[in-house]
């Protein structure tokens, strides 16, 4: 499978996800003009231009991230990424709603665009309280979001890992800093945040250099 991704997006979260299972995977850079290294317009495979896209065995595109997350868990059932069925795979929905609506979309969206008006970077930052207060709180005494490690877990690490380019200071809850400080320690997140990390800073070093 192919899996478009920019660098620190929220599309690391399927690489990290990926690595868990031991994948055999292609990752292809979009780059900020929605390009792909051969040249081609990557808005031909998502019309919106937004990351994650995957592109299965089968030649089908999916999008949206917690679509994509969940077909990953369902492809390597051995990794675990994902309960099956009942309450825990609600539970999950639940979790991968949350990240997508009220972290990612809500707060750190607005806050990590630069054409986003003061009034909307300040609406987003206040929703912060409250939001990462309910996470912390969840997180207190636990390891993951789930009894393991899920693909709501590499969502979460993703997004909350923005918040270094933010005004938000994860350190105040302290279950949450305990939370990102255990994860650094996965090698699938090590590895996806190291490579990641250095795309990062070479795309940084283009623009500036343009």
């Amino acid at each position: 499978m192919d899996l478009y991704f920019s660098p620190l997006a929220c599309s690391m979260a399927t690489r990290i996800s990926l690595y868990e299972a031991g994948a055999d995977a292609h990752y292809i850079y979009r780059d900020r003009n929605k390009r792909l290294p051969d040249g081609s317009d990557f808005l031909a495979i998502n019309p919106l231009g937004m990351v994650p896209a995957l592109r299965t065995d089968e030649g089908e595109v999916l999008t949206e991230n917690a679509a994509i997350l969940q077909y990953v868990a369902a492809c390597f059932p051995d990794a675990q990424l994902a309960p099956e069925r009942g309450v825990e795979h609600a539970r999950l929905q639940q979790w991968l709603s949350f990240i997508g609506t009220e972290l990612h979309k809500a707060v750190f969206l607005p806050l990590l665009d630069s054409k986003a008006p003061a009034d909307a970077k300040a609406y987003a930052a206040g929703l912060a309280e409250a939001r990462l207060g309910l996470l912390d709180k969840h997180l207190a005494g636990r390891e993951f979001l789930l009894d393991r490690f899920s693909v709501a877990d590499a969502y979460l690490y993703t997004v909350l890992n923005w918040s270094r380019a933010t005004p938000i200071d994860v350190t105040r809850w302290p279950a949450i800093k305990a939370y990102l400080s255990n994860l650094r320690k996965r090698p699938s997140v090590a590895k996806a945040v190291g490579e990641e990390g250095a795309l990062y800073a070479e795309e940084q070093a283009r623009h500036k250099a343009a």
